[in-house]
């Protein structure tokens, strides 16, 4: 299933925890509480404030991180030659596409078509700064003249 893109997450980020000794019981808690310490840290210095992730991360205790590791997945020549705009709206319509028959295709839960949307949203953004960038800024209409005339 292809909730992301790989050329669009581009890297992945670890913190490693030294688990040895714990029980599966402390592992777990540690796990589920850096989990949720990680989702907080992405969604805070996300543009669009959310992430995409199918399944929901149960709130829990924020606790201090590890020293992190951060590497590229995507090798450079496929990295660099994808980070054209147009590519990247192409290729996150075509996400959203197999995501969409999917849900057609199966009975899936609220986690999927939550994502389906957050894509959208990531969709609509990246195709108003690439529109934005050829034309300059633009109002976006409403649609709705006895509203607009109001403001």
């Amino acid at each position: 299933m292809s909730v992301l893109d790989p050329v669009e997450v581009a890297e992945v980020e670890v913190w490693p925890f030294d688990l040895k000794g714990k029980s599966k019981e402390e592992i777990k808690k540690t796990l589920d509480n850096a989990e949720y310490t990680v989702k907080k840290k992405v969604v805070d210095a996300s543009k669009l404030k959310f992430v995409l992730n199918e399944k929901d991360i149960p709130t829990a205790k924020e606790i201090p991180l590890p020293k992190s590791y951060r590497r590229r997945i995507v090798p450079s020549p496929i990295y660099e030659a994808r980070q054209h705009p147009d590519i990247r709206i192409a290729r996150r319509a075509a996400t959203i596409a197999d995501l969409a028959k999917i849900i057609v295709e199966r009975k899936v839960q609220k986690g999927l078509r939550r994502t389906l949307h957050f894509q959208a949203v990531r969709l609509q953004s990246l195709a108003k700064e690439r529109l934005d960038e050829i034309t300059g800024p633009i109002e976006v209409e409403t649609g709705d003249e006895e509203t607009d005339k109001d403001s």
